[in-house]
């Protein structure tokens, strides 16, 4: 009843605003000279660019816009390098600011914003945001010129630096084990942070999946944790980027799990899939390209898994605060009484991210280990202490 009540409420605050603060959106014209009606020639919020341009890569960290003296948007970022290479014109190097953010060409080369694709005319399909290509003098791009682009885009250069400051605290955190803290005393400050993390993923995640071969795989289940872990965190800093949502970034990480679970099976494993034992040859059939596809679905799922979750929650965040410049282009007060619903919900979403970004870890590396624990099984060869685990039997698992 109380919860029927306050959903009434709201709803009837929100048509209150929306009658009353509304009204003046309509006919909102001006004369020109002949005393026609024309419509103001202003710029509309475009969320979906906005929401894009944080999602995807790009050649520079764009922190905001300042709005100059001269009345121009000014934007606040940090130019990152450019490597380009051509067939016919060879390398080049140099600094992304001199695109001037897409306003200018350098050096024969263009960097395409959504404006410029909108207003060239552009394919859609064929052409994208932060894409560099090559034009002719007339400014017209050249599609005889092949360009290669291999630059220190935001996505790899903050993945570098997150796995700098990883490493750096590791060799710290090693360095006190070498000297007895955390050995003989207990662990302090940021060693006694990373110490039950990595403890869990020893004996919840390596030792129930993989047994008695758990030590052989924790060193890469560990680097996987804490890689994918670090760029999540990295990720909800304001003005950085979103590399554990960047598809190419999971399925680098998923070609690599897949290739270690392949090196991991066994004769016994692959007979399980291309001759499955006490099955009608006729079932036989149609249950082996089953088995087989669902080799390359295991290291799909990891990657669409990871890539979903981190790129929905980065796009939440900014509709919801979208949502404030959407209504304040309708009416500032709208936009005004709007905001802090808009910001209450974001903040909550904050640190629901906060959780997926330690989940998204978890589940990455508890699947890989599973996958690995399957392409092990080995039925009477493996170890009396397996058969406990996921490697030790030869059922399927439906995960």
């Amino acid at each position: 009843m109380k919860f029927r009540l306050l959903k009434s409420s709201v709803s009837a605050v929100f048509c209150i605003i929306f009658s009353f603060f509304l009204t003046p959106l309509f006919a909102q014209h001006h004369d020109n000279e002949n005393g026609e009606k024309v419509e103001p020639k202003k710029k509309a919020f475009d969320a979906k660019e906005i929401i894009f341009g944080h999602v995807l890569d790009a050649h520079e960290f764009h922190f905001m816009d300042i709005k100059g003296d001269d009345g121009k948007q000014h934007p606040v970022s940090i130019p990152l390098p450019v490597i380009l290479y051509s067939p016919q014109r060879g390398m080049d190097f140099f600094m992304s600011s001199k695109f001037e953010h897409g306003h200018k060409a350098y050096n024969g080369y263009k960097i395409l914003t959504t404006e410029t694709i909108a207003h060239m005319g552009l394919d859609p399909k064929k052409y994208s945001a932060q894409q560099i290509v090559a034009v002719d003098a007339t400014g017209e791009i050249d599609a005889s010129v092949k360009v290669y682009d291999i630059s220190l885009t935001r996505n790899v250069v903050q993945m570098f630096l997150a796995m700098i400051i990883f490493i750096w605290i590791m060799i710290g955190i090693a360095k006190r084990y070498k000297k007895g803290e955390g050995v003989t005393t207990a662990p302090k400050g940021v060693q006694g942070f990373f110490e039950p993390i990595i403890v869990f993923v020893q004996d919840d995640v390596a030792k129930p999946n993989l047994g008695h071969a758990y030590m052989k795989y924790l060193p890469y289940l560990l680097t996987v944790f804490f890689f994918i872990l670090v760029n999540n965190v990295f990720g909800l800093i304001p003005g950085t980027a979103n590399v554990t949502g960047n598809i190419a970034f999971t399925i680098v990480l998923g070609l690599i799990s897949f290739v270690v679970i392949l090196a991991s099976s066994n004769r016994h494993y692959w007979g399980h899939i291309f001759n499955p034992p006490g099955m009608p040859l006729w079932v036989k059939f149609i249950l082996v390209p089953v088995e087989f596809v669902s080799e390359f679905v295991k290291p799909t799922a990891l990657i669409i898994r990871l890539f979903a979750n981190m790129v929905a929650g980065h796009i939440i965040i900014i509709a919801l605060i979208s949502l404030i410049f959407i209504f304040s282009a309708m009416n500032k007060t709208v936009g005004i009484a709007t905001s802090p619903v808009a910001i209450g919900f974001t903040i909550f979403i904050y640190f629901i991210e906060i959780l997926v970004a330690f989940l998204q870890a978890y589940i990455f590396t508890m699947l890989t280990a599973v996958f690995i624990g399957l392409a092990r099984q080995g039925g009477h060869e493996h170890h009396a202490e397996d058969k406990h685990t996921v490697a030790g039997y030869d059922d399927p698992v439906i995960i």
